[in-house]
């Protein structure tokens, strides 16, 4: 990191830095709750609208590397942040009841769901700390958050190759990368996350008693989330990212 970046970095009170090789996260909060860490009760969150609310420090970060971008040509514009546990536990039982609805058993109902969609409580969304972003410079196609976007002739092709060569310096990594090894949740190249704030906070959500967790919940396809099945959901969705995002 340069200096004129880390003077910046210094006057915004922002008190995590990622300096190259290494995460300055030790002075963050480590008491997170349960009904913090699945989207209940969010705590130190900033924004006005549901595109803008964010964990204050991400949003800091955000604004110094949206304005070096927007040097470059880029306009980093944020189309979803903060989620609820409500908002997720709407979204996937929305799906749940339209793919049962297409003659899917329960089971394949929720594999189908977690091609890209995380169960509720289980989202990274719910920290505040991951953005989904586009280029707010360019004319936008209907449908913004898909990887053809991103690659080949995609309007959003600069975007990701700036955020690729310098995301990284403000504490951002793409979460869910196009690794060919990678299992999990499809591969999405518009999802970052704050690094300082959402290692701590996946450590801490890690030690979550889920099943008991999603059961009180009574969420539709509970009896799938259960055992084995929300063993390797863990395994596979919610650890095999980014291995610079994990502790």
């Amino acid at each position: 990191m340069d200096r004129a970046l880390f003077l910046k970095l210094i006057s915004s009170s922002a008190p995590a830095l990622l300096l190259p090789g290494k995460l300055w996260a030790e002075d963050y909060i480590q008491d997170y709750t349960p009904q913090e860490l699945i989207g209940k009760a969010p705590r130190d969150l900033v924004g006005s609208t549901y595109l803008t609310t964010m964990q204050r420090d991400t949003a800091r970060a955000l604004k110094l590397m949206q304005e070096t971008a927007k040097k470059d040509g880029i306009e980093i514009k944020v189309v979803s942040a903060f989620r609820s546990f409500d908002r997720q536990k709407e979204i996937f039982e929305n799906k749940f009841k339209r793919f049962k609805a297409q003659g899917n058993t329960p089971e394949q109902a929720v594999n189908r769901i977690i091609e890209y969609s995380t169960l509720p409580g289980t989202s990274r969304h719910h920290w505040g700390t991951d953005l989904d972003l586009i280029d707010g410079g360019v004319t936008a196609p209907e449908s913004v958050l898909e990887s053809r976007h991103y690659y080949g002739s995609g309007v959003f092709c600069a975007l990701r190759e700036w955020l690729e060569a310098n995301a990284a310096h403000y504490g951002f990594y793409q979460v869910y990368t196009n690794h060919p090894d990678r299992k999990g949740f499809a591969h999405e190249p518009w999802h970052y996350s704050y690094a300082p704030v959402s290692i701590p906070m996946l450590k801490a959500f890690m030690k979550l008693d889920l099943e008991a967790i999603l059961s009180e919940e009574k969420i539709l396809g509970a009896s799938v989330i259960s055992g084995s099945f929300l063993a390797e959901y863990r395994k596979k969705h919610l650890l095999d990212i980014n291995p610079l995002l994990l502790d």
